[in-house]
C-alpha cells in the first residue's frame, strides 16, 4: 500500500545496490537526498533528469557517506552543476578521500570521488520541498549520519537509521571504533519519541506503521546486544551479498577466494566467530543459497 506524500516530494525507490533518491521540489528548483551506488550513476542521472522535468537541481544532500548513498554524487554534479552538502562529521574523510574511513576499501566497494561545497550539522535546519527540515544526529550504522525530520508534516527521512524491517549494519561496533549498539539504541529511542506519520527510508518503500516498526527495531538491536556473534554473522552475509550483487556472477570454485578478498568479512570473522577460512566460505555460501541471495547455475554462482 502506497503512503501519501506531499506533492513536493518524490521518492525514486531503488533496488540494491543503490539507496533511494528523494527529490524535493520548490518552484523551478529541487534538492535531492542521496545518490545511489556508483555503478548505477548513469541510471541515477537519467532518473533524476526525467523527474526534474526542466527544473534545476540546486543541491544534493547526503544522509551519510556509505557507498550506496554517495556513489552518484560526482555524476550528478557533472550533469546538473548542483552543489553538494554532507554531514559535518564527514568533512575530513571526504575531503581527503579516506577510503578506509568511508568503508570503501574494507567492504570491497567503490565510489567516485567528489568535492562537497557545504556542511550540515545536527541541529541545523534546511528548506526542502517547501518544508523546513531538522537535521538529527542518528549514530549507530554510521556515527556521523543525519536524518531529516519535518515536524509540520511529521515526515522522517531516515537514511539507514531506520528501515521498515530494522536498520543498516552496525559497522562501528564490529570495527571496534565506537559503541555502535548503544548508539543505535539511543538513536531509536530518540526517533521513537518524535511524532511521525511517514518514514522515507534509505531502502524500501515509505511506510506509516511506525509503532510496529520501532518494536521490531528495538527487538533487533537487543538481540544483537545479547549475541555479538549474531551481529557479526549478519554483517558478513550482508557484505558478501552486496559484493556478489556488484560482481553479478563468478565460477563457483572461485567463491572462497572472492570472500577472502573482502577485508571486513575476514576481520569480523577473526574478531568474533573464528571459523577456519574454508568453513567460513562454505557456511556463508550455504546460508546465502538457502535464502536465495545466491543461486547456482551450471558451475557458476549468480547473485539472486
Amino acid at each position: 500500500m502506497s503512503v501519501p506524500l506531499p506533492e513536493s516530494l518524490l521518492v525514486l525507490e531503488r533496488g540494491w545496490l543503490s539507496a533511494n533518491n528523494i527529490l524535493c521540489f520548490d518552484g523551478d528548483a529541487a534538492i535531492l537526498v542521496d545518490s545511489g551506488y556508483v555503478t548505477h550513476a548513469a541510471q541515477t542521472v537519467d532518473l533524476v533528469g526525467h523527474a526534474l522535468r526542466g527544473r534545476r537541481l540546486k543541491t544534493l544532500i547526503n544522509t551519510h557517506s556509505h557507498s550506496d548513498h554517495i556513489g552518484g554524487n560526482a555524476a550528478l554534479q557533472a550533469a546538473f552543476g548542483c552543489e553538494v552538502m554532507v554531514p559535518a562529521g564527514l568533512h575530513a574523510a571526504i575531503a581527503d578521500w579516506d577510503e578506509d574511513a568511508l568503508l570503501l576499501s574494507p567492504l570491497g566497494q567503490q565510489a567516485a570521488r567528489f568535492q562537497h561545497d557545504h556542511l550540515i550539522g545536527a541541529g541545523s535546519e534546511i528548506d526542502m520541498g517547501g518544508l523546513v527540515w531538522q537535521a538529527l544526529a542518528v549514530p549507530g550504522h554510521d556515527m556521523e549520519a543525519l536524518a531529516y525530520y519535518n515536524p509540520e508534516k511529521r515526515i522522517l527521512i531516515s537514511g539507514d537509521a531506520l528501515w521498515e524491517n530494522g536498520f543498516g549494519v552496525i559497522f562501528p561496533e564490529l570495527l571496534g571504533e565506537a559503541d555502535g549498539l548503544l548508539s543505535t539504541r539511543s538513536t531509536l529511542e530518540m526517533l521513537s519519541r518524535l511524532p511521525i506519520d511517514v518514514v522515507i527510508p534509505g531502502h524500501g518503500s515509505p511506510f506509516a506503521a511506525v509503532d510496529a516498526v520501532f518494536e521490531r527495531a528495538f527487538r533487533r538491536v537487543d538481540s544483537f546486544a545479547a549475541n555479538m556473534d549474531k551481529l557479526a554473522w549478519h554483517a558478513i552475509k550482508v557484505i558478501v551479498s552486496f559484493a556478489m550483487m556488484e560482481k553479478r556472477q563468478l565460477p563457483l570454485k572461485d567463491f572462497p577466494a572472492f570472500l577472502h578478498q573482502l577485508p571486513f568479512a575476514v576481520d569480523v570473522n577473526q574478531r568474533y566467530i573464528g571459523l577456519p577460512a574454508d568453513e567460513l566460505a562454505a557456511r556463508v555460501l550455504r546460508e546465502l543459497l538457502l535464502v536465495n541471495a545466491l543461486r547456482r547455475d551450471d558451475g557458476n554462482l549468480l547473485a539472486g
